[in-house]
């Protein structure tokens, strides 16, 4: 493998401001719905441009407080082992995370969503639309085409 490709570096584009010190696993195993705050720091707020059009988002963050990782790991609700990438689980050798949460809006350069499963001050580094089309691999190439020249 090339040197440059062993190690790069990612800037955070924002962070997550969450008050609750009990999160979810995942957002959809919330007990009840709860708002948080994603501050996108001012140099990319114009990246927010028209985001409000869209009723989720994927949010990519990186988990700051996990500390090691493990290529074993044992799932929530099994007791099944398994390797790291067939799992969700934050003890990972590079603690990216991924959550798709409905957007509920878009202030300036903060937006809220809902349920979140991030502590406070989680760095964010990138935010994307979700596309039930696009996102959902069901979805047929053609069926795809059709919607996007509005044939469907």
């Amino acid at each position: 493998m090339r040197d440059e490709l062993r190690k790069f570096t990612v800037k955070p584009i924002g962070v997550v401001h969450n008050p609750r010190k009990e999160i979810p696993f995942q957002p959809a195993f919330a007990e009840e719905d709860y708002t948080v705050e994603i501050e996108v720091f001012p140099e990319y707020s114009k990246g927010l441009y028209k985001l409000e059009r869209y009723s989720h988002v994927i949010v990519l963050m990186y988990f700051h407080l996990s500390k090691d990782y493990s290529l074993i790991v044992k799932p929530h609700f099994s007791d099944e082992l398994r390797g790291v990438f067939a799992t969700r689980s934050p003890r990972r050798p590079n603690p990216i995370a991924i959550s798709t949460v409905k957007l509920e809006r878009v202030e300036k350069n903060k937006i809220y969503v809902k349920n979140l499963d991030a502590y406070d001050g989680t760095p964010v580094l990138d935010i994307k639309p979700h596309s039930r089309l696009l996102d959902c691999p069901e979805f047929s190439r053609d069926e795809i085409a059709m919607h996007l020249k509005g044939e469907r």
